[in-house]
């Protein structure tokens, strides 16, 4: 089998096939595993670069499970006891703490929400992700024969409960009084680069792996991630080929039969994509798919900064968001405008919190990120030079400090380097956005009709982008490829 790109979710289907009997051998054209999720070392800093928060933990001990790896070898992660803290322009501040019951008396104490409301959400939501989890995020929605299923049936029949027809921030606005609260659950929105203000109340689930089963972290940070799996592949055989860009799926007949790199044609039965499946389309796979993706708007990028700060900041926990006073012209900058709003949500994840050989003594590793559009013609270097002003004028006025003389070091990350490091499609971060209610089916599948022998994992195919979703993805594939050899 051969395996293009080591992502969360090419390396999770490496290990998969490898454990059944499968010879694997991955194809990544960056020089480490890992794809989004990878990192920076300079100047005795450390940088998580991708993804930043992990939900669902048990998905990676599952996938460990499968490959045998015992207990006491498996990745160490610890259960965080504050999720997120969030800062408003009014001077308020929520702590989103793990425990359903403190975060709704938090959220009464610091905004005036109502309690009974926090918990009738977070129940709604539970509900819902019980409901649909299993058709939807482990299960092909390619497959007519997963449609007659019961639990299918169940969900058809309490459709009413799934708010297709309603936005995200619609269906808050009727669930709580505060905007603060709206605000922040608005927000799950951006886990799939979408706009609540256009995505469906359907997305509310997302808060449900934070809320109620709870946000983790590696506890050598998120980057550990993909070398643990890398270092699981290769003991269950996998033979990775780094810096090696694949040019061309070879197709005849209408089956997948080699992948052609600088090296050669190398010929394998079965063939697995882990790139973004536009890139794939545009320059691997001459095939009709590039109809579909022109159909969907593209998802969300990022603007990061990676600034070694030389000074603690006891205020702020290991995920942090400073919020926009004007959520809706937010987002209408991002997908209607193409541009980053004057006054953007800020987002600073400071790993050193939990891993503190992550930055000097008396220092921080801030991973400062804001939303961003994907690339369509814009001068990103001023957007970048405006963008960094507003940001050190935002952090500035909620810290009462001049951050600007504690930066000792940079870094920065944009829709360009994303999608040239990663070969995302103007630097999307997940694909495809949800802005729209059946974005979830129109998802590119995880295999193709017309070809036979190719299947797709990672964040731009069903079910989605982020760690568990990549794992997602991987686990369904597993179901697709005959058995044990």
């Amino acid at each position: 089998m051969g395996v293009i790109g080591s992502g969360v979710g090419g390396l999770a289907i490496a290990i998969r096939m490898a454990t059944k009997g499968y010879q694997v051998t991955v194809f990544e054209k960056n020089d480490h595993p890992g794809g989004k999720l990878s990192q920076i070392k300079a100047k005795g800093y450390r940088f998580d670069t991708g993804p930043s928060l992990f939900t669902l933990p048990e998905l990676v001990d599952e996938l460990e499970d499968y490959a045998g790896e015992k207990k006491s070898q498996q990745l160490p992660y610890k259960k965080l006891d504050i999720i997120c803290k969030y800062f408003y322009q009014n001077g308020k501040t929520i702590n989103a703490y793990t425990d359903p019951e403190r975060f709704a008396q938090e959220c009464k104490k610091q905004v005036g929400e109502n309690p009974d409301r926090i918990r009738t959400h977070l129940k709604k939501v539970e509900i819902l992700y019980k409901q649909t989890a299993n058709i939807f995020l482990f299960n092909s929605l390619h497959r007519i024969k997963n449609y007659f299923r019961w639990e299918v049936l169940k969900a058809v029949l309490r459709f009413d409960r799934v708010n297709l027809f309603s936005t995200m921030h619609n269906e808050n606005q009727k669930r709580f009084t505060t905007p603060e609260v709206i605000q922040l659950f608005d927000r799950y929105a951006t886990y799939n680069g979408s706009s609540p203000f256009m995505a469906p109340a359907t997305l509310n689930v997302i808060g449900h792996l934070e809320n109620n089963i709870g946000a983790y972290f590696p506890t050598q940070g998120m980057y550990a991630i993909a070398e643990h799996l890398h270092q699981l592949a290769v003991s269950k055989g996998v033979d990775f080929q780094f810096n090696k860009l694949v040019k061309r799926i070879v197709i005849e007949n209408k089956q997948a039969k080699a992948i052609e790199t600088d090296s050669g044609i190398h010929t394998f039965d079965i063939i697995c994509s882990d790139t973004d499946v536009s890139y794939l389309a545009d320059n691997m796979l001459q095939h009709p798919l590039e109809k579909r993706l022109k159909r969907m708007q593209p998802s969300s990028s990022a603007l990061i900064f990676y600034w070694g700060v030389k000074k603690e900041f006891p205020e702020l926990e290991l995920h942090n968001i400073i919020f926009s006073n004007n959520y809706r012209s937010e987002f209408d900058a991002y997908f209607n405008k193409k541009t980053i709003y004057h006054d953007p949500s800020v987002y600073i994840f400071i790993s050193s919190k939990m891993v503190k050989e992550d930055a000097p003594p008396g220092r921080e590793n801030w991973f400062v990120m804001v939303n961003a559009p994907t690339t369509d013609g814009q001068n990103w270097d001023e957007l970048i030079k405006e963008t960094r002003k507003n940001i050190v004028k935002k952090i500035n006025n909620r810290f009462n400090v001049k951050i600007e003389n504690f930066i000792e070091y940079e870094e920065i990350g944009s829709p360009l380097t994303i999608e040239a490091n990663t070969l995302s499609k103007g630097g999307a971060l997940y694909g495809h956005s949800g802005n729209s209610k059946f974005a979830t089916i129109l998802r590119h599948p995880n295999f193709l009709r017309s070809i036979k022998n190719l299947y797709f994992v990672g964040g731009s195919v069903h079910p989605g982008g982020g760690i568990p979703l990549c794992l997602a993805s991987a686990k369904i594939v597993d179901k697709e490829i005959p058995g044990n050899l």
